[in-house]
């Protein structure tokens, strides 16, 4: 009969004795953690094991857990202490989004100075997101004095590293003069970067741009593509534009039906005052003209509903 003994693996000539790997509860948990596959219950548990033996990228995790309501009911108080324990061990994701929920009052009282502590932790070792927010509270001075200057240092970090909402905060600050040299050209430069992000309002814009000639030639078949681009994805004064362009013939031949439409669906989306408008193009329209627009608008709004489901 052969016998099986267990000895520690040795290094004779160093005479260093290891012993095998083992697999501790903790690391099973810490695995378990991040099985998105994994039932959700299951995965709770897991968690929380981790988190609770210090395991940073758990904490977070957790916290998600709990904002989220993932298998759970949501309860973003109990998110905030996890956040809470990940941010203040340096995880940058936790900073963010503590510093978000003391932004919108979520799980803890509002508070735009401690959103702006944590905003800043993250925006400083170079979290895009964190510094395009940080951006937004010293332009509104929440948290922190208003200094568009300040503000204008932070969107442009954020905006260098892709981040379209501060592409177009930056490009507001250059039309607007505000913290920056008024400059129509680089506004443009920073909408037709966020624009092509997928930016509605730097979509409409830039479409506002190249209508007027600031900052970029003018450009009526350009003014029109970009209207259309935010149009399409349900901004109103984009859809508005449209219908004054369709209407003047601006960049497209006139087409009473096509501004009729786009005003009747700017009307629905935004101002109600838009749909007088409308109403006005309709006296130049036949019924059967008007009729054709209804039915425009209606396939519109019925497209643009599903593909949003």
């Amino acid at each position: 009969m052969k016998f099986i003994f267990w000895f520690p693996i040795c290094i004779v000539l160093l005479g260093v004795c290891v012993a095998p790997d083992s697999v501790t509860a903790e690391d099973v948990a810490v695995a378990d953690c991040f099985k998105t596959d994994m039932a959700p219950a299951t995965r709770l548990i897991a968690c929380r094991t981790a988190a609770e033996a210090g395991h940073v990228d758990a904490q977070y995790s957790l916290g998600y857990i709990y904002s989220t309501g993932e298998g759970v009911p949501q309860d973003y108080a109990e998110a905030a202490v996890w956040y809470r324990r990940a941010a203040e061990a340096g995880h940058v994701d936790a900073q963010v989004n503590l510093g978000y929920m003391y932004d919108m009052g979520e799980g803890v009282p509002q508070d735009y100075a401690e959103a702006a502590v944590w905003y800043r932790r993250a925006a400083e070792q170079g979290d895009a997101q964190a510094q395009s927010n940080l951006g937004v509270m010293y332009y509104r001075g929440e948290g922190v004095p208003q200094d568009y200057a300040e503000a204008a240092v932070w969107y442009r970090r954020a905006a260098e590293q892709g981040d379209a909402e501060a592409q177009f905060n930056l490009g507001v600050m250059y039309y607007r003069d505000e913290g920056v040299a008024q400059d129509y050209a680089e506004a443009a430069v920073w909408y037709r970067r966020a624009a092509e992000a997928g930016h509605a309002n730097a979509q409409f814009n830039l479409g506002y741009m190249y209508n007027t000639g600031e900052g970029v030639p003018q450009d009526y078949a350009e003014a029109l593509a970009w209207y259309r681009r935010a149009a399409e994805s349900g901004h109103a004064r984009a859809q508005s534009s449209l219908g004054v362009m369709y209407y003047k013939g601006e960049g497209v031949p006139q087409d009473y039906i096509l501004a009729y439409m786009w005003f009747n669906l700017a009307g629905a989306n935004g101002p109600k005052k838009l749909l007088e408008i409308r109403d006005l193009v309709a006296k130049e329209m036949s019924p059967a003209q008007v009729a054709e627009a209804q039915h425009l608008s209606q396939q519109w709004t019925a497209t643009h509903r599903a593909g949003a489901e």
